[in-house]
């Protein structure tokens, strides 16, 4: 027979199987309340996480992205113009050197070549003979010394003489400077439209209010270092203006006529010059000292004048003083 003690204790164990049977589902439910609890604070930690990546990513590489795409676009912009400006010009000198090279052979073709040959090409020496003046240039990055060819440009040189006896150019920009070609100055308002020949409203003969006349010789050439008119393009459309030629590369191939040049314009041309301006520009004068300053003029940095033309100096040499020696 069994005890009671037995039975209170069987029925003891029984009742807190049953409460642990009873607990079991809430403990249960519990930990997976408290699971679920967990998941979600993890999948908004997870979001928050990657909201903060994705403001992350607004705020700082899509603009980096933005500037990284406009500036590509920008060079290649930038290129593109830089070509077709290069085109342009390239298109531009030669068409130039077409009709100029054909003017120099009309020039000359009522020479030949042995007469040609046996002319004085006062261009070719240093010396200030008998018709040439000496001039020295006095400029912001130093001097440059001239001869002026007196007689055979008669109208050039006493135009200029008296221009910078007179201080005409004192204070004048070197405007339009194109490297591996010129560098232009003569106008008092440094924009490539002004200055006036010395007879402007003087004597209409010369000069009846748009300029004088070219004087053009087959003696004398666009050598690197002519000193030389600028003109419209027009007859009579020599003013104050003027320029000096550059260029040290070879500068044959653009003469498409060499029967019409003396054979030492010819080699001359090898060390550099403009070819192609010849006949349509009046050389005066030759460079005898200061290619050096010369050559920092045309190295100056330069950006887009108003005809779109890529020589506007950023920081222009200026003429202080011409004296005639």
């Amino acid at each position: 027979m069994l005890s009671m003690a037995k039975i209170k204790k069987d029925s003891k164990t029984n009742n807190t199987a049953k409460n642990n049977a009873a607990k079991k589902p809430l403990n249960s439910k519990i930990e997976n309340n408290n699971q679920q609890n967990n998941i979600q604070k993890k999948t908004e930690i997870d979001s928050k996480n990657e909201n903060e990546k994705k403001s992350i990513f607004l705020k700082y590489f899509i603009p980096v992205i933005a500037v990284l795409t406009l500036a590509g676009v920008g060079y290649e912009i930038f290129s593109v113009v830089n070509v077709k400006q290069e085109q342009a010009l390239q298109a531009k000198q030669s068409s130039e050197a077409a009709a100029s090279s054909e003017a120099a052979s009309k020039l000359n073709a009522k020479y030949s070549k042995k007469e040609l040959n046996k002319m004085e090409l006062p261009q070719l020496n240093k010396n200030i003979e008998k018709g040439e003046t000496k001039v020295v240039m006095k400029t912001t990055e130093g001097d440059i010394t001239f001869k002026i060819f007196d007689k055979l440009a008669p109208l050039a040189a006493e135009n200029f003489v008296t221009h910078a006896k007179e201080g005409y150019y004192n204070g004048v920009e070197f405007f339009r400077v194109m490297k591996d070609f010129m560098v232009q100055s003569g106008d008092p308002d440094n924009k490539g439209t002004g200055g006036t020949s010395i007879w402007n409203k003087k004597n209409t003969k010369i000069d009846a209010g748009t300029g004088f006349k070219n004087e053009i010789t087959p003696k004398l050439y666009n050598l690197l270092g002519a000193l030389s008119m600028a003109n419209t393009g027009q007859e009579n459309s020599n003013g104050s203006q003027f320029f000096i030629v550059t260029n040290t590369k070879d500068a044959t191939s653009q003469i498409t006529d060499k029967k019409s040049y003396p054979d030492k314009i010819l080699e001359e041309y090898k060390k550099g010059g403009a070819p192609y301006l010849d006949g349509g520009y009046t050389v005066f004068g030759q460079v005898i000292e200061g290619l050096d300053v010369l050559d920092k003029i045309q190295n100056g940095k330069v950006t887009t004048s108003e005809s779109g033309e890529e020589s506007k100096p950023e920081s222009p040499v200026k003429i202080e003083s011409i004296t005639v020696e």
